[in-house]
């Protein structure tokens, strides 16, 4: 099958990329102008680098055109930072992914893979861990416009023939995170750590997330790309919390060096708890991650520490 990547050149599009790829199908990698290859294509791998703007009908169409499928993986915004100009975070998310249904309904493209935020769509926790069914009431725009165009996924399904896969991915971590992007705790933590640098924890430490390592979401993609059942949204984590104390304490015990921590304010928008319930991808994608936090946190700490070796 042939795949066009939405954002298949950054930290989570590229390790489904390089799933994707292991798994025989040919790829279009959409990015960013000079945003270049991850790694260095082998002549066995079918890649089409392209580069364009997500507003552009053309490159939108340029980018569908000929494909099987549609993996959408591209945001323009950060949680933390969404709220300061949520037109931008709107003209650039919910209204540049409307032009793209527009383009796969002209195409004649159905399926559509959407990465969403388990993280952000439903705000504060009335009950833990979240099932799919939980109220939505997201407290950063980042999370209103995932879950707008999630809703527009459903409207697309019920007036066109697009078959939408919604997945819900925690917080992720893993090789290629970039710490410099503030893409999460993990990455930012494990720097910290491994260059003998306090960490900073807004709060006391107890925030829980649920941390989910790239090649397990990478894992959840490939199934979603298979599934042809009538759900569309589903939960993608570990289904385990784990609070920023513990997550420190394990990057003590892999490294075996001690951490200096920063306690500050807590901050308003982060939420107590945040912890999915996976059972219906279990049930209908076949998918359960297969490793443990320490064992990604492990072999996230040996890629960062060997990137560093070879700089």
């Amino acid at each position: 099958m042939k795949y066009v990547i939405f954002g298949g050149g950054g930290f989570i599009g590229s390790a489904i990329a390089d799933r994707l790829l292991e798994e025989g199908h040919s790829l279009r990698i959409f990015e960013r102008p000079r945003v270049p290859p991850y790694r260095t294509f082998t002549a066995h791998e079918n890649v089409e680098w392209i580069s364009g703007d997500l507003q552009s009908k053309h490159d939108l169409e340029e980018a569908i055109r000929g494909v099987d499928g549609v993996l959408h993986l591209v945001s323009t915004t950060l949680p933390k930072s969404s709220n300061e100009d949520p037109i931008y975070d709107v003209q650039t998310n919910v209204i540049a992914t409307i032009n793209m249904l527009n383009v796969m309904v002209e195409q004649k493209v159905d399926k559509i893979v959407f990465i969403s935020s388990g993280g952000t769509v439903y705000g504060k926790p009335v009950s833990c861990p979240l099932t799919e069914d939980h109220p939505t009431n997201p407290e950063v725009s980042y999370g209103i416009s995932k879950l707008a165009i999630e809703k527009y996924l459903y409207l697309y399904s019920k007036l066109h023939t697009i078959k939408p896969v919604i997945l819900r991915v925690a917080n992720p971590y893993g090789e290629r995170q970039r710490i410099e992007t503030a893409q999460g705790a993990i990455a930012a933590f494990v720097s910290r750590a491994v260059g003998d640098k306090a960490i900073d924890i807004w709060g006391d430490g107890s925030v829980t997330r649920d941390y989910i390592y790239i090649q397990d979401i990478a894992s959840a993609f490939s199934k979603a790309l298979e599934y042809d059942g009538e759900q569309i949204t589903f939960n993608i984590g570990s289904g385990n919390g784990t609070t920023l104390n513990t997550l420190i304490d394990l990057i003590e015990k892999i490294t075996n060096k001690s951490v200096a921590r920063n306690y500050l304010p807590a901050r308003p928008f982060d939420v107590p708890v945040n912890v999915l319930d996976c059972s219906l991808a279990k049930k209908h994608l076949g998918w359960e991650p297969v490793h443990s936090l320490e064992v990604g946190l492990a072999q996230t700490i040996r890629w960062y520490l060997d990137t560093l070796k070879n700089a």
